[in-house]
Parts: C-alpha cells; sequence; structure tokens
C-alpha cells in the first residue's frame, strides 16, 4: 500500500511537471500564435529596375541580411525592367498587381502620382535626414504639392569619360569647351577608330545625353512648374547641333545605340571619348586591357556662352502601399538601409555609378573602402564635383507635374530623330519637339 501510495505521489508529481512544462510552452506558443494572428510575418514586395545581375546579387544580399534581422519583416525584391516602367506598370498598379516599394526616378513619379497610388513619405524622409543628412539636389525633384513622393537612395551624373592613352598618343588634353571637344573628336576619328560614341536611338540613354548638352549650352529649362514648354530656344537648337556634328565622329550604326554600345566601343578602344555615368569604373582594366590610371573623366566641356553641368538626379524609392502595418515595416526598411555600413554595401551594387545622397553615406569609410571606388577614388571625386552642377529636365524651373508625358514617349530622343533620320535642321526638329511636347503636356 505504502509502495501504491508512494508511486502515486511520484506519478502526480510527474504529471504535475509535464503539465508544468506543456504550460510553459502553450505560453511560448500562445505568444508567437498571438503575434502570427495579429499580423505576423508582414511581406513587403519591391520592384526595382536595375537588372544587371551583380546589382540583383547586391541588392539581394542587403535585403536578405535585412530579412535575417527582421524575422517578422519580409522584403521580397522583383527584378522588372526600366522598359515596361512606362507603359506596363501603371496599368498593372491601377489593377492591384503593383508591389508596395517601386524604384523610381523623377519623372517618373510624378507619372505615377497621376494615378493616385503614391504615398507621402514625409514621416520617413524628416527621420533619416536628421540622422544621415540627405543631399538637397536629391530629395529636392521630390518634394512638391508640400509632400515627398519618394525616398532618394542614390545619386547619378553624367560626366565626358575620355582614354588618356589615345589623347596622349595625338598630344591632346582633355576637353573643357565644345570646340576642344570637336577638335578632339576629329582629330582621333582615324583607321577605324572613333573620336566618340553618341547614343541616337529612340531611348532614355539618347534623351539623357542630349540633355547633359543642353545644360551644357544653357538650355536646362524645358518645361516650367506650370507646364509651359520652353525647348524651344536658341540655346536647344545650339545643342542639336553639336550633337549631330559629334555623330560625325560617333560610329555609324550610333542610331541603334543605348547604354551599353558606346561604352562597348570605348572600352575597346574602337571610340576615345563617351558621355555617361560612373558606371565606366569597374569593367574599365577587365575589358580595355589599360591601367585604372588610363581612365580619364572630366566635367562635361561647356559650351560657349553656356554653363557648367550635366545631367544629375537621384533614383528613389516610392511607397505605394497604404496598409499601415506594411508601411511601418517600410519604416524598419529603410531605417536599416541608411546605417551607413550597410548603405555601402547597397551603393556599391555598381562603384561609381551609385553615389550617395547622405552625408553619412559621403563619409562612410565602408563607402571608400569599396575596391572599385579605393582604386578608381580620383575619378569618383570628378563625378562627386560634377553633381554640384547638377540638373534635371523638368526639375530646374520648378518642378513640371507632367514632366513624365514629355520623359515617357522619349520626345528628346525622337527630336534628335527627326535631324538624323528625317533631315530637318536642328532649327526644325526643335520646332517640331516643341509641337509635340505641348501636344502631350495639354
Amino acid at each position: 500500500m505504502k509502495k501504491s501510495l508512494t508511486s502515486l505521489i511520484a506519478f502526480m508529481m510527474l504529471l504535475s511537471l509535464i503539465l508544468a512544462g506543456c504550460g510553459s510552452s502553450n505560453e511560448g506558443a500562445s505568444s508567437e500564435e498571438g503575434q502570427s494572428e495579429e499580423g505576423g510575418v508582414t511581406e513587403i514586395t519591391l520592384w526595382h529596375m536595375e537588372e544587371p545581375p551583380n546589382r540583383v546579387k547586391r541588392f539581394n544580399e542587403v535585403i536578405e541580411a535585412f530579412n535575417e534581422s527582421n524575422p517578422d519583416v519580409q522584403v521580397k525584391a522583383q527584378v522588372q525592367s526600366w522598359d515596361d516602367a512606362y507603359s506596363k506598370f501603371p496599368a498593372a498598379i491601377q489593377a492591384g498587381n503593383g508591389p508596395d516599394l517601386l524604384f523610381a526616378i523623377p519623372d517618373y513619379t510624378t507619372l505615377l502620382k497621376q494615378l493616385d497610388v503614391v504615398q507621402p513619405v514625409d514621416d520617413i524622409v524628416e527621420k533619416l535626414n536628421e540622422k544621415h543628412g540627405f543631399i538637397d539636389a536629391s530629395l529636392a525633384p521630390y518634394q512638391y504639392e508640400g509632400e515627398t513622393w519618394a525616398v532618394p537612395v542614390f545619386g547619378m551624373v553624367q560626366a565626358l569619360w575620355y582614354r588618356k592613352d589615345l589623347f596622349e598618343a595625338e598630344g591632346l588634353e582633355a576637353p573643357t569647351t565644345w570646340d576642344e571637344l570637336l577638335h578632339a573628336a576629329e582629330v582621333l576619328t582615324k583607321d577605324g577608330q572613333h573620336g566618340i560614341a553618341l547614343p541616337a536611338s529612340k531611348s532614355m540613354a539618347t534623351d539623357q545625353v542630349l540633355y547633359s548638352f543642353m545644360v551644357a549650352a544653357g538650355a536646362k529649362d524645358l518645361i516650367d512648374a506650370d507646364n509651359n514648354v520652353t525647348f524651344n530656344t536658341a540655346e536647344t537648337v545650339k545643342a542639336y547641333d553639336m550633337y549631330q556634328q559629334l555623330l560625325e565622329y560617333s560610329p555609324r550604326d550610333s542610331n541603334t545605340y543605348q547604354w551599353g554600345e558606346p561604352q562597348a566601343q570605348f572600352n575597346s578602344g574602337r571610340a576615345a571619348m563617351a558621355v555617361e555615368k560612373g558606371q565606366y569604373l569597374a569593367p574599365f582594366e577587365s575589358e580595355s586591357g589599360q591601367p585604372a590610371s588610363e581612365l580619364g573623366v572630366v566635367p562635361m566641356p561647356v559650351a560657349d556662352g553656356g554653363e557648367a553641368g550635366s545631367i544629375y538626379y537621384s533614383n528613389g524609392i516610392m511607397v505605394l502601399t497604404d496598409d499601415a502595418k506594411k508601411q511601418e515595416a517600410i519604416t524598419e526598411f529603410f531605417d536599416y538601409l541608411y546605417e551607413p555600413e550597410n548603405y555601402a554595401q547597397f551603393v556599391n551594387a555598381e562603384p561609381g555609378l551609385f553615389l550617395p545622397v547622405t552625408q553619412s553615406g559621403f563619409d562612410s569609410e565602408d563607402y571608400w573602402n569599396d575596391p572599385i571606388i579605393a582604386q578608381y577614388e580620383e575619378q569618383v571625386q570628378v563625378l562627386l564635383e560634377a553633381s554640384e552642377n547638377g540638373a534635371l529636365f523638368g526639375f530646374t524651373d520648378g518642378v513640371a507635374s507632367n514632366i513624365g508625358k514629355v520623359a515617357g514617349p522619349n520626345f528628346i530622343a525622337q527630336t534628335l530623330e527627326q535631324v538624323i533620320i528625317n533631315g530637318m535642321s536642328p532649327e526644325e526638329a526643335v520646332e517640331w519637339g516643341q509641337q509635340q511636347m505641348e501636344e502631350a503636356t495639354k
């Protein structure tokens, strides 16, 4: 009996321990389940249009690191194409098939904003600005109508790239004026080599390079804040005339060129100059066979009577979701992204092309310690200085809310096509461009 009583007591104690253990376990499960019931893992879909594999890989690494350190939030990146951004994204977004976060450039933000799907991000920007200090030029194109419509994430600026080896062989100095630029292009065009490689297709690439010439000619104000088109000016004609002259020293198939072809010609030594952003750094040595020291870059040469400058703009991230829980998760993501160590990783997905837009990013040792940035520090400094004179069509005379209707159809590039395909004079083509832009922005 005593043995039975002892066994019963032991059984009850064991049962008590088991129940206690189950109770503890159940409390934990209850907490986790409660979290799940309250929302659980918040998924954020991000669309970006940076398609090169190295950029996709680096963006994914930063996002995966965020997801690992924030298990209640999962950001899922999806790679899209800029070719579809203007033509297909708006319909997808209006049909409810868009992302929560969408990469943007300033004119694209004005276009999406007209769909009433872009959420103001003033609270996010104010908090980040207080801690990291945004560069004013990166924020300004996204601030209008009393709100901020995207969070700047990295800047881009164009400059004139030149092959030092080819210039030295001809005893030429890097051009600083249009006269010097034209002279160098003429001298360097010989024996299957071209003085310069320029895009001349109907493309965003042509829009942007041509706009850098417009800035340097003194024609940066293409449209004002009231959407009055001011394209048809003597300065704009001068820019198209110069571009037409330079195309005489660019490869014959330049009318098919977009972003990559001028760079390929430049790195192969078949072209001595090109106008573009900082993506020329990373592949230069391997593709040209020349040391990094032979890669020259100077700010855009200036026209007689023009002004120093070239196209500069920041890429931003728009918030499209109005879901409060998702917006809270998005704020956590931005807080993580702009920490200097993480931001340097992100911006250096394409060293030199993506420039920091925060003071903490500029000051970060992590940014400057990147192997490519460290190797081409002199060239990067030129790009950063060029950024100070940067401009962007539609954002130089206030913010033109209809600039997306000019950029989307590539009217700047289409105007060039009137010269090189349809045989118009620069004066006639610019007048044609003015009419097209006025019609589009009514």
